[in-house]
């Protein structure tokens, strides 16, 4: 895997610049190198000036971490959505393509990732590694995350054409006036539904059908329910749920 190359490291928008960190990029350690945390990507340059740089769209993933049996030092780990080095492995062995076609289709179902760790000599540097890195990573949103908020499709208000009363204004009726836009039909929908009301009122005192003391005195397919006076102090020790 060749994935060193010679660049200019950045200079503007450096958030962290951490020198005598070792790179392991896929369980292979590349030594000791600078480590540059920058806004506009993340670069790792070794003493010879060869090194790599990740776009912070690409980066998936990235934490301190402490676990020791996964590997012996504590360290900044970064996960890549894409195999480094793999466009330039691919145009030395084109001839071969051929050759290993079933073995590309069989990688094209998993999707590819690098395993970066970055561990720095100072093992307390971590913490500002990281927030560092979250500063950064920031900037740069996922732009699936954008496209939600093209989902709306519902009607936009125009304030400004509303103030200079260019827009559509909604129309507020009182009682009377409602009334008059009404038409044969719908005067008489709401005088049925206003008697309705009515009887319900006057009914309140009759509840599913059991007959209180403030009902009629004709029974009304109901039963008859006899007034039980209540006992002082008979639910003080009851728990109610609310």
């Amino acid at each position: 895997m060749n994935l060193l190359s010679s660049f200019t490291p950045p200079g503007d928008g450096v958030r962290r610049l951490q020198p005598g960190t070792e790179a392991v990029v896929g369980g292979k350690g590349l030594g000791p190198g600078t480590l540059y945390i920058a806004e506009s990507r993340l670069s790792w340059l070794n003493g010879s000036g060869l090194g790599f740089s990740l776009e912070y769209p690409s980066i998936s993933l990235h934490a301190i971490s402490r676990d020791t049996a996964a590997y012996p030092e504590e360290h900044l780990y970064v996960m890549v959505n894409s195999k480094l080095g793999g466009a330039e492995k691919e145009d030395k062995e084109a001839p071969m393509v051929e050759q290993e076609e079933e073995e590309e289709s069989e990688d094209d179902d998993d999707e590819p990732i690098t395993e970066i760790r970055f561990v720095p000599a100072e093992k307390s540097d971590l913490g500002e590694m990281f927030s560092a890195m979250c500063d950064c990573q920031a900037l740069h949103p996922d732009p699936e995350d954008a496209d939600s908020d093209d989902d709306f499709e519902g009607d936009e208000y125009d304030v400004e054409a509303h103030e200079q009363g260019q827009g559509d204004v909604p129309t507020f009726y009182t009682y009377e006036e409602g009334l008059s836009h009404l038409t044969t039909e719908g005067q008489a929908t709401l005088e049925r539904l206003e008697n309705m009301l009515a009887d319900s009122i006057g009914n309140q005192h009759t509840m599913a059908g059991v007959r209180t003391e403030g009902s009629a005195q004709e029974p009304e397919d109901g039963m008859d329910v006899e007034a039980v006076p209540a006992v002082a102090g008979q639910f003080e020790d009851a728990d109610v749920d609310h």
